[in-house]
């Protein structure tokens, strides 16, 4: 990426020299350059690493949605207490400002793009107009999918005087939505444009095509039990036009630190207190010991015996998989009826005198994790296959069959997880791990259940959470337990979306309480228009 930010403060000082004395002014604020001057190719590795900062770390996902869908979990105490609001469901101090993140980034990214696509039209750049409306999409989908009802027919339309957008209604907004990425696909070109200063697909427009059809997939796929019809209709179109055709294909956005670009969910994980107190939970380890993933190696290391090495993330941990304990989610180390050392099956301290720690002996993420260098997933080639083996199972017409479609899948992702930097799976040992795990097509339940098992815990290792949720309640799978902890915001229930942000009865007010009323509520259980399980 860094190249693309020299090219980004190169291009903002031309433009800044050409039309303007103050230097200062216009490069903080880009968009009053000269539109004539200024090339809209420069707000792309902006727009794209915006959303790649949206999707993890402490804007939310980590906070929230790691520890609702149980890929992760946390003790949540002392220095770590913030987790409590993805372990156990309980406000902590700054809950209102994660709430609000995702909203206030997603349209302050989406408001980019918008701004990049005003300035391509001028100047007759339809493939970067096309790539916006596929960024666009994908930025609004991921807020609604998070909130419920949101602005998008009036949203992003100050300019026209435009400043409180009515919320749409989800059902509306996934039609506009899918319509839209549709027109923007049909629009690119390999003998249009070229797109210039890209962070994700170096200009490469078939990539992009491949990229836009495999979200339209995505989208598709979530309104399978609401709209049948309609999501049977647009997975045949995304099909047709072409998804990821390998692990070359996905969207992976990479990071670089020294110019400001570092991984947002390594930046949390590497605070002292997430490195003591985060850990992948028991759910999920124990989904991987059961069928002998190859990835487990790689993913999670049982730290060295102590509190100080607990607390050390240089420290290399042992990550023989036989080794490795999950969390349970829900417990503290507060000394009541709720902490650790209460739990059934716990393992015990490790350390001694002041060097001791009760959660010594649960697994935590390896150093991938901790590495502001590891790249943002932002939809992989093992999801869409899996997703095609889903749309299989329900009797969609699709490239193969369920089954060959879920061994691809289980592939991709042992491909994948290499991407990190760290451990690898080799080829003979994915390729056995899939001939030993073949997909289970006795009955669609059974088939559905390990599908889509295998969707969360690739996102969930993959450090997407938000999609790992997602998944979940559009699937139903993993069948978890909620936590009742004491205090929590949700009644005891795994949270289904994140309230609106406060800001908006000020900024918006009449037209968020239509969308209130129209929910039914705004609290974290409301669910969404396409979640019906």
């Amino acid at each position: 990426m860094k190249k693309y930010i020299s090219i980004f403060l190169t291009g903002l000082f031309l433009a800044t020299t050409a039309c303007d004395g103050d230097f200062e002014e216009i490069n903080t604020d880009p968009n009053r350059a000269d539109g004539e001057v200024f090339d809209p190719n420069l707000i792309l590795p902006t727009v794209s690493y915006n959303y790649g900062n949206m999707i993890t770390g402490y804007t939310g996902a980590i906070l929230f949605q790691s520890m609702w869908v149980q890929v992760m979990a946390s003790t949540s105490t002392g220095g770590a207490n913030y987790y409590s609001n993805a372990d156990k469901y309980v406000p902590s101090g700054s809950t209102n400002s994660y709430i609000q993140n995702v909203w206030s980034n997603g349209y302050s990214a989406a408001s980019r793009v918008n701004q990049m696509q005003k300035l391509s039209m001028e100047k007759g750049y339809t493939n970067l107009n096309a790539v916006g409306g596929i960024m666009k999409v994908l930025i609004l989908s991921f807020v609604t999918d998070i909130y419920g009802d949101a602005p998008y027919s009036e949203a992003l339309m100050a300019e026209e005087g435009i400043t409180q957008p009515v919320y749409d209604s989800q059902d509306d907004m996934y039609m506009a939505m899918l319509a839209d990425l549709e027109t923007a696909l049909t629009t690119l070109s390999t003998s249009g444009d070229q797109i210039k200063n890209d962070v994700l697909y170096s200009g490469d427009v078939a990539k992009w095509q491949k990229f836009g059809y495999s979200l339209m997939l995505k989208m598709a796929m979530r309104l399978v039990e609401v709209d049948p019809s309609t999501a049977q209709s647009y997975v045949q179109k995304a099909i047709a036009g072409g998804v990821f055709a390998s692990p070359a294909d996905e969207a992976v956005l990479v990071s670089d630190q020294a110019n400001g670009y570092s991984n947002s969910s390594a930046n949390a994980l590497n605070v002292v207190d997430d490195i003591y107190e985060v850990r992948w939970s028991d759910v999920l380890i124990d989904y991987m010991k059961a069928s002998n993933d190859p990835r487990l190696s790689v993913i999670a290391e049982v730290p060295p015996a102590g509190l100080a090495a607990n607390r050390n993330g240089n420290v290399v941990g042992n990550n023989d998989p036989a080794a490795q304990i999950g969390m349970p989610n829900g417990y503290d180390i507060k000394g009541g009826a709720t902490d650790i050392s209460n739990e059934p099956n716990f393992p015990g301290p490790t350390g001694t005198g002041d060097d001791a720690t009760p959660i010594g002996a649960y697994s935590r993420p390896t150093a991938i994790y901790r590495d502001r260098e590891a790249p943002v997933f932002i939809l992989t080639y093992a999801e869409v296959q899996l997703l095609l083996a889903d749309a299989a199972v329900r009797g969609y017409s699709t490239p193969m069959t369920a089954a060959e479609h879920y061994e691809a899948g289980v592939l991709g992702a042992m491909t994948t997880i290499g991407k990190f930097g760290g451990g690898t799976v080799s080829t003979a040992a994915a390729q056995a791990y899939a001939d030993a795990n073949p997909l289970d097509i006795s009955t669609t339940d059974a088939a559905l259940e390990m599908i889509n098992m295998q969707i969360w815990a690739t996102t969930g290792i993959q450090v997407n959470f938000v999609e790992s949720w997602n998944n979940w309640k559009r699937s139903g799978y993993p069948e978890l337990t909620p936590i009742n902890y004491t205090g929590n915001f949700s009644g005891g229930q795994i949270p289904r979306r994140q309230p609106y942000p406060a800001s908006e009865s000020t900024t918006n007010g009449t037209n968020l309480q239509n969308a209130i009323s129209s929910m039914g509520g705004d609290t974290w259980v409301n669910t969404v228009w396409w979640d019906a399980q």
